[in-house]
């Protein structure tokens, strides 16, 4: 249903053909995007340059290289323009040129001169500076920062996409370049861009990388978040999440990670709220359950997941318990978590995780989507993941402690199998998963007194007993109390049960033994020593 391969993509500058170094790229950039899941990270890119047909030969430091460098900058025509991008993919090439006399005021001349080609090629080398490793090149390009911020508003759509990725690459290097960068107008900058090119998959993909190196920087949520949050950006991020599948998966993908960034480096979300961002993330992410119901899968589609994830499980926890429901009045979002949540069990756990830790905090507070779970039948298949671990079983945990707080959903959990789910749990070595098998256990019992009655005749006052003896303080704590407050009858009723069968067996056996004595003739009076013993 997504477009991955539609649009233009950026690489590396290895590999023997186009089609390698497009696989090369796409290889790196999920592995820059999967690693975003777990920490902020700030990246930089290169946008491969289709003109060139044939690989790179590796470029050394070597005298004859300064002497090109020198050669290019004193010719600074098209041609020339061309060479030297080659040759400043090499990091010490780049520390050479920005030291040479000039330069850098020379290639801003022809950046703003009128010759169109050259002004291309020109963005070029300052693309490939801006995405040294050295800190000290990202400040000599700033006379260059105005001028691309300025073409931003122009008509090409690969000049405007090159300065787009050369702005993101400057910004996330220098403190320097950043301020400069906001007070130039970067922001509104960037929403007048994706306001123009809203169509243009590339430039929207390249706008929204190019925020996303901005706010995930130290200071973002003081200088950088409360602008973006006053301009139209939010706007335009929520409005590339569609579930049209003539739009791009690659764009949407940078907009959810951006909404992500601030969402979590805000307290109340109220612009975002307001903005019904929390409906749109949710729309979206009942369409891919639903396309993933039906077969229909994207390659790289969880690094969309991802994102979309985050901003529902945060957006729903920052939003008032009582706006939840208007926010979110689809309630088979529930259902495609769970159909995420089958998909990614095996091949990726940490993101079958992340979709229950969603569940749970939409059943934490919200009646309605407890209510879907068991309307739909989704309670058993989550039962079943109880068995797994990596923090899966725990949120599942979560998610029926959750369910069985409502009281009148505890028959259901009882008449669903959960009680023989949680003897099975109490027995685990996980002692996180033994103490929030008692919290459910207690609820249930605490909303329904059939509960204990069923438990005990699945045999869990054994389990308690082994708990309160043989567990962990915590663990010994709650058994304890759940024997003495809910089961203390029962175990009455069970040690007198007890001692009545065991007497019986007892005076039977007596009774024999007498018997075969009056026999032979030697009564040794064992009997009255068992009664006295009664």
């Amino acid at each position: 249903m997504w477009r991955l391969n539609k649009v233009r993509h950026k690489a590396g500058r290895q590999g023997g053909s186009s089609e390698e170094l497009r696989l090369k790229r796409r290889e790196n950039e999920r592995a820059l995007r999967q690693a975003r899941r777990d920490r902020q990270l700030v990246s930089k890119r290169l946008l491969l340059n289709e003109d060139e047909e044939q690989p790179e030969v590796s470029m050394d430091t070597a005298p004859g290289q300064h002497v090109s460098i020198r050669h290019c900058v004193r010719r600074f025509k098209d041609a020339h323009l061309k060479a030297l991008s080659k040759v400043l993919r090499d990091p010490s090439s780049q520390l050479i040129f920005i030291k040479h006399e000039n330069s850098m005021h020379l290639l801003v001349g022809l950046l703003t001169g009128s010759d169109t080609q050259c002004r291309l090629q020109a963005v070029r080398c300052l693309h490939e500076l801006s995405h040294s490793p050295h800190t000290n090149v990202a400040p000599a390009c700033l006379p260059a920062t105005p001028y691309l911020l300025t073409y931003l508003s122009g008509p090409s759509t690969k000049f405007t996409e090159l300065c787009l990725y050369t702005l993101g690459n400057l910004c996330s290097d220098s403190d320097v370049v950043r301020e400069n960068l906001l007070a130039q107008g970067i922001i509104p900058a960037l929403a007048n861009c994706m306001e123009n090119q809203r169509h243009n998959l590339a430039v929207v993909e390249a706008a929204a990388f190019t925020l996303s190196q901005l706010l995930q920087t130290t200071d973002a949520a003081k200088k950088i978040i409360p602008m973006v949050l006053k301009s139209s950006l939010p706007s335009h991020l929520l409005s590339v999440l569609t579930s049209d599948p003539q739009f791009g998966l690659a764009p949407a993908i940078e907009c959810a990670w951006c909404l992500h960034y601030l969402i979590c480096s805000t307290e109340d979300n109220k612009e975002l709220l307001a903005q019904h961002a929390l409906s749109q993330c949710s729309s979206l992410l009942v369409s891919l359950g639903g396309a993933m119901t039906e077969g229909n899968t994207e390659e790289g589609l969880e690094l969309l997941v991802w994102p979309l994830l985050r901003c529902v499980g945060n957006l729903s926890s920052s939003c008032p318990v009582e706006d939840l429901h208007a926010h979110l009045s689809d309630v088979h979002l529930v259902v495609s978590l769970c159909v995420l949540a089958q998909a990614y069990l095996h091949s990726q756990p940490a993101l079958a995780r992340e979709t229950v830790w969603v569940l749970n905090n939409l059943t934490a507070h919200s009646t309605e989507f407890c209510s879907a779970l068991l309307t739909l039948n989704l309670v058993p298949g989550l039962i079943q993941l109880l068995p797994f671990s990596q923090g899966i079983n725990t949120m599942i945990l979560r998610i029926l402690a959750n369910i069985a707080h409502k009281k009148k959903f505890c028959v259901q959990l009882v008449q669903l199998g959960l009680l023989s789910a949680l003897c099975a749990t109490l027995k685990m070595a996980d002692q996180e998963m033994v103490v929030l098998s008692l919290d459910v256990l207690f609820m249930m019992i605490v909303n329904s007194p059939m509960v204990a009655e069923e438990f005990v005749r699945l045999g869990g006052l054994s389990l308690l007993e082994a708990i309160q003896y043989n567990g962990a303080a915590e663990m010994r704590q709650r058994s304890t109390y759940l024997l003495e407050k809910h089961f203390l009858s029962y175990q009455q009723h069970l040690r007198v049960t007890f001692f009545a069968v065991f007497i019986e067996s007892a005076v039977r056996v007596k009774m024999t033994d007498v018997s075969c004595s009056l026999a032979g003739g030697q009564y040794s009076g064992s009997l009255n020593q068992q009664k006295d013993l009664c």
